[in-house]
């Protein structure tokens, strides 16, 4: 290994990120599948991703000069319950989020990176899962993990509980060996899915995710979707949770990433019962927050669809008046769905 990628790795790890590996830029190796997928509309309401596939599949498109694309880890694996001993537990929230949103965090330290790579004579872009890289083909070239048949990339050491970020650089630099991939026969990730969003292996419909339903859409929630959302309110880890590679998880040692009290300490009925302040005040820094209340709120509707009882009519009917149409139609099916379980139970205590 030559002294630069020694340097680089080195400011890596210094920096607080958990591996470091290189990936020759080049067009991206499943650019032409990707192009077939957002041509299918399968990216739902992602239209970014339509702007310029081109440029979106080739670092040198983006970076005059590339050469090298340097590829990052973050460990975000934040132990098992993000509640206060006690709490009901009614929801659930994907883990990334559980506290102040990763992209402030990781922006910095990427910011840093670049200063030490300027200093080596090298040109950068960088990006946190917001640029325009295929940034999952240039980890699994880098040998920084590979795809899932999920789509989530996996790592050997941080199973899936991991960030990944994207360096661009005009530094010619000797890329790492790939990993391979390593899911096996395994199919636990397709079998786990909710919605049957993995169509196939290496195939995700986002129109059918529930991290895509809960967060990216704008709209109603389809009602195809609804009762398989469960509890959850923001994401979906359920892919991730089951696979057999986090046995070799450990918990990260970022402090910012551990869930927030304020957030866990509520109930499902304490969001509903939220104004617009509280929850600018309650989600601030969070990737929460950046979904705006009506959306949230639509997810916590459907949510006590599925799980509330009667305790919780009131608290939904209010939110049936609510003067925003996502908020009272989402409420108003939630009411539907507990009153007909309640009817349901009644029925069969009368033989």
């Amino acid at each position: 290994m030559n002294s630069v990628i020694l340097k680089i790795k080195a400011l890596a790890k210094g920096l607080g990120f958990d591996d470091c590996r290189i990936a020759v830029a080049k067009r991206a190796t499943h650019a032409d599948e990707f192009e077939e997928w957002l041509e299918d509309g399968r990216n739902g309401d992602m239209a970014w991703l339509e702007r310029d596939p081109a440029r979106r599949c080739d670092p040198r498109e983006v970076l005059d000069g590339c050469k090298s694309v340097i590829c990052l880890a973050v460990n975000y694996h934040t132990g098992d319950s993000p509640f206060p001993e006690g709490h009901p537990a009614d929801y659930r929230i994907a883990r990334y989020s559980w506290n102040d949103d990763y992209h402030d965090l990781i922006e910095k330290r990427l910011a840093k990176f670049n200063i030490g790579l300027v200093e080596l004579g090298g040109t950068q872009r960088y990006y946190v899962d917001t640029g325009p890289v295929l940034e999952r083909d240039f980890a699994t070239d880098s040998g920084l993990g590979w795809s899932g048949k999920s789509t989530v990339q996996i790592h050997r050491k941080l199973g899936t509980w991991f960030f990944l970020a994207n360096i661009l650089t005009t530094l010619d630099l000797t890329p790492d060996p790939e990993f391979g991939d390593h899911c096996g026969k395994c199919t636990r990730c397709i079998d786990a899915c909710p919605t049957q969003a993995i169509t196939a292996p290496h195939k995700l419909d986002a129109r059918r995710c529930i991290s895509y339903l809960t967060i990216e859409n704008k709209g109603a929630i389809p009602e195809e979707f609804r009762r398989a959302m469960g509890d959850r309110i923001y994401g979906c880890d359920d892919c991730l949770d089951v696979c057999p590679w986090n046995r070799f998880a450990k918990e990260s040692r970022e402090i910012s990433f551990q869930a927030r009290p304020e957030i866990f300490s509520h109930t499902l009925r304490d969001f509903l019962e939220m104004d617009d302040e509280m929850f600018r005040k309650v989600f601030a820094k969070s990737p929460i927050k950046r979904i705006k209340r009506a959306r949230f709120l639509r997810n916590v509707c459907v949510a006590l669809g599925n799980t509330g009882t009667e305790a919780d009519l009131m608290v939904l009917e209010k939110s049936a008046a609510d003067p925003d149409p996502l908020i009272s139609e989402h409420a108003a099916w939630a009411i539907d769905e507990i009153k007909s379980r309640a009817g349901a139970g009644m029925h069969s205590e009368n033989p």
